[in-house]
């Protein structure tokens, strides 16, 4: 059932809970002004977009989620996603592909895909988030170093870009960036309680005012912020574009999903608590689609506010709503004074962010680990780089099924248990089967371990046949107690094999079966090929069936 954690909280809400969630929900709400401003102008949009994303997205997440302690808003992960579609489609193709991943996000809810999101490899994770993190950094160069013109879309012409400008950097906003970087690290530092980002974004502004800088401010690109929440409205959709913003969308919903799960584990480990997966996909996707009808972008979780809410003191979804609430005042009371802010300052915060985002020691540490693993990572984060975000989802969603097929076909093993071969070595037998010794000679025993899939295939073919052609026993035990299940390509092995033993006269016995290839064995119709006493649910069975054969020298058909 779809039930919000929300709905579950209010039947045992308390005084003292809504305390601690009014403290939290404030707090929160004051640190998500700067950095909701400071992600919809890396967008290329106007600040008052990431704000719209925070109070309207946030609200829904929260209440319809499925994470006590979740806040939702713009993120990062977002920014080169929303650029290089607004670049081809406009901002019509943004609506719409985040309308639709708010569709997606709602069906993977509702199918309970909640847990299988969570099963995208750490080191394709790592890859996204890094190259992520580089990216934005790089689209931050122009306010970084106030330089003037149009910067490419490409990161390759990004820094192009620079290089051919770089005689005309503006040093007082590059001094008044880092000035805003220093102030927000020496708050972390030595005021923790404080908000740091709205603490850098403060002395930054006030720098520039004291000072009289010469930078570009959010009036002098973007006009006077608005003061009050705009009506629901859609822009001009263009539907015949569904086509080609499906993939888009796809990238959209994954990504909202990924980060979502993944700030509501974090949470869960920071609280003790257990979030709903699928309920936090459905408030999500409810979210997406609330956002971009009042004039938002999209919307996910965001770890670094859902641990400050968490070490805040908040407890339930209220606190979220709360932190919604008090950024729709403070655009109310405090949007017509924002003009003032350099973007020179909110450049400053989006390093921090891409600072925290990169995680470079863990990036780092990726390479003392598997071989395979890092190169995962390495490719994700070139293709995210490089090319965009859709085709790094692409590739990254591929290489992981690449990865999981590579980890199962290793833990997948054939080998000989007992073989009449003359250059076999009896060593390589399992010391732990005992039982086999009750095998009269004359039979081979091949035992396979592990999920019997199409990525295991090849092993068995080429160890099986590869006795056959060497040796001529008269009957042949196949161990299958270590495999939990096989799909069609197995299915498809074993019955070719037992065909190939059938035309040799061979008998061939399964020992072993567990439940579920003895289920797909009688459907496949493997058991009628092998003989329905040949196929024995434990070894025990299968030693007597087997003497029973070499006894009267023929198989059961």
């Amino acid at each position: 059932m779809f039930r919000p954690v929300l709905f579950s909280d209010l039947k045992q809400y308390s005084w003292g809970t809504f305390r601690s969630d009014l403290f939290a929900g404030l707090t929160v709400g004051v640190v998500a002004l700067p950095l909701a401003m400071a992600f919809a102008i890396a967008c290329g949009l106007p600040p008052e977009r990431g704000i719209y994303t925070a109070i309207v997205g946030g609200l829904l997440a929260s209440v319809f989620g499925g994470c006590r302690v979740q806040i939702s808003g713009p993120t990062g992960a977002f920014i080169i996603i929303i650029v290089s579609i607004i670049a081809e489609f406009g901002l019509g193709g943004l609506v719409l592909s985040t309308l639709m991943a708010g569709v997606f996000l709602i069906l993977l809810g509702a199918f309970r895909m909640g847990v299988l999101i969570k099963f995208i490899p750490f080191p394709v994770v790592v890859g996204f988030t890094s190259g992520i993190a580089v990216v934005i950094f790089s689209t931050q160069l122009k306010d970084i170093f106030g330089l003037s013109g149009t910067m490419p879309q490409e990161f390759i012409g990004k820094l192009v870009f620079f290089g051919r400008h770089i005689s005309e950097i503006n040093y007082q906003a590059f001094a008044l960036c880092g000035f805003t970087v220093l102030g927000i690290f020496a708050c972390r530092r030595f005021l923790p309680r404080i908000p740091a980002m709205l603490t850098g974004m403060v002395l930054g502004t006030l720098a520039a005012v004291i000072l009289k800088l010469d930078v570009e401010t959010i009036g002098m690109r973007f006009g006077d912020l608005p003061t009050s929440l705009p009506g629901p409205s859609l822009p001009k959709i263009d539907f015949a574009e569904i086509t080609r913003l499906f993939m888009p969308a796809v990238t959209i919903a994954l990504l909202a999903a990924v980060e979502s799960l993944l700030s509501a584990t974090v949470a869960d480990g920071m609280t003790g608590d257990h979030h709903r997966s699928d309920a936090e996909l459905i408030g999500q996707g409810v979210g997406n689609i609330g956002a971009v009808i009042f004039g938002g972008i999209p919307v996910t979780g965001a770890i670094a506010r859902t641990a400050t809410n968490i070490r805040s003191g908040g407890k339930t979804p209220v606190a979220g709503i709360i932190h919604a609430v008090t950024l729709l005042a403070i655009l109310m009371i405090f949007g017509s004074f924002a003009k003032m802010i350099p973007l020179a300052a909110l450049a400053g915060i989006m390093i921090v962010v891409c600072y925290n985002m990169s995680e470079y020691h863990v990036f780092l540490r990726m390479f003392k680990g598997p071989k395979s693993d890092w190169t995962v990572m390495v490719i994700t984060f070139l293709v995210t780089v490089l090319v965009d975000l859709v085709a790094a989802v692409e590739v990254g969603v591929l290489l992981a099924a690449l990865l999981f097929i590579r980890r199962m076909a290793i833990t997948a093993n054939v080998r000989i248990v007992r073989s009449e071969m003359e250059d076999y070595d009896e060593s390589q037998a399992d010391p732990d089967a005992t039982s086999e010794k009750d095998i009269p000679p004359g039979a081979v025993v091949f035992e396979v371990q592990g999920p019997f899939f199409f990525g295991a295939v090849n092993r068995f073919q080429e160890m099986v046949f590869g006795v056959l052609k060497r040796c001529k026993p008269e009957l042949i035990v196949l161990r299958l107690r270590h495999v939990p299940v096989i799909d069609a390509t197995g299915l498809n092995v074993i019955s070719d094999f037992a065909r190939q033993c059938h035309k040799r006269n061979l008998p061939l016995v399964l020992s072993g079966v567990q439940d579920q290839p003895f289920r797909e064995f009688k459907k496949y119709g493997v058991t009628a090929e092998v003989g329905e006493a040949n196929v024995c649910r434990d070894i025990d069975s299968a030693i007597v069936r087997v003497n029973e054969i070499l006894k009267v020298g023929k198989i059961e058909q």
